[in-house]
């Protein structure tokens, strides 16, 4: 019999840990900011934004606060998604994944260490590629915006364009193994074949943008929700300036009509999933 308890403590125990090992966190820094934490501890970041005005962190120097972080994501040019991705990248290491222009071009103008940035992690749509030892997958999708880079060149010679080319604009899909499947629009307004995406995706989280303005509003983004099949919706690119939407009333009344289920966070809070569950 003691022997039995034994048995059943080590094995509960063993369930435990795993349970554990199977949390994957998503932290909201503001706009279009999100650190996911996988369930082996590998650290992505996408859109790196870090001094956005509604980071709780701002006023804090927070890329010194950054410990770790392998891989920065990016899916377009704008000064407002890339902001922080060379610096962070110098501090920790963190390979690149984008497309191919904005890779280069972020290496070239924005100073992203070249050997972090190569074929392993260059990617365009349609494809996929894998990282983190196989633990991440890629995907990139279509968005629909402008995707000009911000030229640090142009103050000094008044002949050279205020903004370069830096590709395509792109969502990402991420999806992690044990984990949830995370779709992030980037910037775009809704578009008919989001409908595919829902289809070969189903993403577990969907994180959307809907601010107006410069990308789709609240209620359209809950339309883009529904889509692509989110399983839990979650807005973003709102609030950070008075030009964007300054609360979601309007996402998560459309997204209840739509039978969509949302969470309305703040910057800084966390999302934990076990395995693809959500579970606070």
């Amino acid at each position: 019999m003691r022997r039995l308890i034994t048995v059943l403590a080590i094995a509960f125990g063993w369930l435990a840990v795993t349970a554990h090992a199977a949390e994957t966190r998503i932290t909201w820094h503001g706009h279009a900011t999100f650190e996911v934490v996988t369930p082996k501890g590998v650290v992505l970041m996408i859109d790196p934004w870090l001094g956005n005005p509604k980071n709780p962190a701002a006023g804090k120097d927070p890329i010194t606060q950054v410990k770790r972080l392998d891989y920065i994501l990016l899916t377009h040019g704008h000064s407002d998604h890339i902001a922080d991705a060379a610096a962070l990248a110098k501090k920790t290491g963190a390979q690149l994944v984008a497309i191919p222009e904005l890779g280069a071009q972020m290496v070239k103008l924005k100073g992203y260490p070249q050997k972090q940035f190569g074929i392993a992690t260059s990617m365009n749509m349609g494809g996929e590629i894998s990282i983190a030892e196989g633990e991440v997958r890629v995907a990139m999708t279509d968005a629909k915006h402008s995707g000009g880079m911000d030229n640090p060149f142009a103050a000094d010679d008044p002949k050279a364009p205020a903004t370069v080319y830096a590709g395509n604009p792109v969502g990402l899909v991420v999806r992690i193994a044990g984990g949830p499947t995370i779709y992030h629009t980037g910037d775009t307004d809704y578009f008919a074949d989001m409908s595919y995406i829902g289809e070969r995706y189903a993403p577990d989280l969907a994180l959307l943008c809907a601010g107006d303005h410069f990308t789709m509003g609240p209620a359209v983004a809950a339309r883009a929700a529904k889509a692509v099949q989110a399983r839990t919706a979650v807005p973003m690119h709102w609030g950070t300036f008075p030009v964007l939407a300054q609360d979601m009333d309007d996402f998560v009344a459309e997204a209840k009509r739509l039978d969509v289920a949302t969470r309305v966070i703040q910057p800084g809070e966390t999302l934990v999933f076990e395995g693809k569950i959500l579970k606070r």
